[in-house]
């Protein structure tokens, strides 16, 4: 039977729900009355089970990154973002190898090109861009609010208006990668000021919605604090996930003696499942095709 921490009585079906705390979900309360006269007894329990519940949650293995399947071809998208393109008609991100092969067909079919998910028409122009990009937002599609006009805000250099895009991006569906970017906001003091509490909150939120460079870069952060084994924990996670930056600093653990050899082998083996795993002949050939139009590009303008 649940009881009122402060007064005791007992919830039942003569009397109102008893609320629970938001901070430790551990106690209930009859009232607020009861809630303010118990916390002086509950506060330093309160704040001990609080970051324990903070912990679970922040240190437990993401199921995939934050980005997800290509909806087409239906395997893991690259944690790199360059690996695949958002199309501004349907917000959907496409991985390289299907786009790649879309545009083949096309050419080859001599046909108007059209998106690979939607099938709507690409578009030619800037203006088409940003008919469709603005279509998404009066949406509120968190996609093309974090994808689209965040960066195009960020690259104009108005970070306020980026700051703005993504806090509506976290308020809509607490969107990891704008988490991620409103962390560097606060942490290079663009658009806000410096605030190094709310950018390892952020980073938190994004770690935890499968943001791999975010789970990184916390590694880092607890590292510089001298928290070492909370370092190690973001980095084998961020390992599993793909994040090469993540074995790199495992590697430098595994020489400092600071992991096992077992530990730093498993870690290993998690990160070349999960590059494997994004990895297709078609995106192979994609990717080969991108190099060879970057080689003859520089070459012309040598």
């Amino acid at each position: 039977m649940m009881c009122c921490a402060a007064c005791g009585i007992a919830e039942d079906n003569n009397n109102k729900k008893l609320k629970t705390c938001t901070a430790c979900k551990s106690v209930r309360y009859c009232s607020v009355a009861c809630q303010k006269k118990h916390r002086p007894q509950h506060k330093k329990d309160c704040k001990q089970k609080a970051a324990e519940l903070r912990d679970e949650l922040l240190f437990k293995q993401p199921e995939s990154s934050n980005y997800g399947d290509c909806p087409i071809c239906l395997l893991p998208q690259p944690i790199d973002p360059t690996k695949s393109s958002m199309m501004t008609c349907c917000s959907k991100v496409i991985c390289k190898g299907c786009n790649y092969a879309n545009h083949l067909r096309h050419r080859e079919e001599k046909l108007q090109e059209k998106c690979p998910f939607c099938r709507h028409p690409l578009p030619n122009t800037a203006t088409d861009i940003n008919r469709n990009i603005m279509k998404r937002i009066e949406a509120n599609d968190p996609a093309a609010i974090i994808c689209m006009m965040g960066f195009i805000r960020c690259n104009e250099g108005d970070y306020q208006g980026a700051f703005e895009y993504w806090t509506k991006a976290v308020e809509l569906v607490n969107a990891a990668d704008a988490h991620y970017q409103l962390a560097r906001l606060y942490d290079e003091g663009k658009g806000v000021e410096k605030d190094t509490k709310k950018k390892v909150y952020h980073l938190e939120q994004a770690a935890i919605g499968g943001h791999a460079n975010a789970r990184h870069n916390l590694g880092v952060n607890e590292q510089h604090n001298g928290r070492l084994e909370r370092a190690i924990k973001h980095w084998i996670i961020a390992a599993k996930l793909g994040e090469d930056h993540a074995v790199e600093a495992l590697k430098n653990r595994f020489k400092a003696r600071s992991i096992s050899k077992d530990v730093f082998a498993e870690a290993l083996r998690a990160h070349q499942a999960a590059v494997d795993a994004t990895k297709s002949p078609q995106r192979e050939v994609a990717e080969a095709a991108m190099q060879k139009m970057r080689a003859a590009r520089a070459a012309r303008q040598n």
